[in-house]
């Protein structure tokens, strides 16, 4: 039901954020890049917990890597991912709006459509 191009990819993006320790580590790696260990030891999460979550979020193309030696230091793929992560949580953080009986439009509506 892929009634817009992108759209399938899009919720599979939805699907790859829907996990609390990568939004986490996103979160890390959008403020300063940061290697396995690094990110195991702000997080508390095992090493091999937080490469799984990496290689997630890699095959996502949600990050990339440089490497120097042995170490794999990872970053932000683009500034797009920080940005969806910022607006969800703006969008979580903004106070519950008011209920709106069913039939009526709600203020955020009204100002949509104008």
């Amino acid at each position: 039901m892929d009634v817009e191009p992108g759209l399938a990819d899009a919720a599979q993006l939805f699907k790859v954020l829907g996990s609390e320790p990568r939004l986490g580590l996103l979160r890390l790696i959008g403020v300063q890049p940061r290697t396995v260990g690094a990110l195991a030891e702000v997080t508390g999460l095992s090493q091999p917990l937080v490469s799984q979550h990496l290689r997630t979020l890699r095959q996502a193309g949600l990050v990339t890597t440089t490497r120097s030696g042995k170490e794999v230091t990872y970053r932000l793929a683009d500034l797009h991912v920080s940005h969806v992560i910022a607006d969800a949580l703006a969008h979580v953080r903004e106070p519950a709006a008011v209920p709106v009986a069913d039939g009526e439009s709600s203020e955020n509506d009204q100002k949509e459509s104008s």
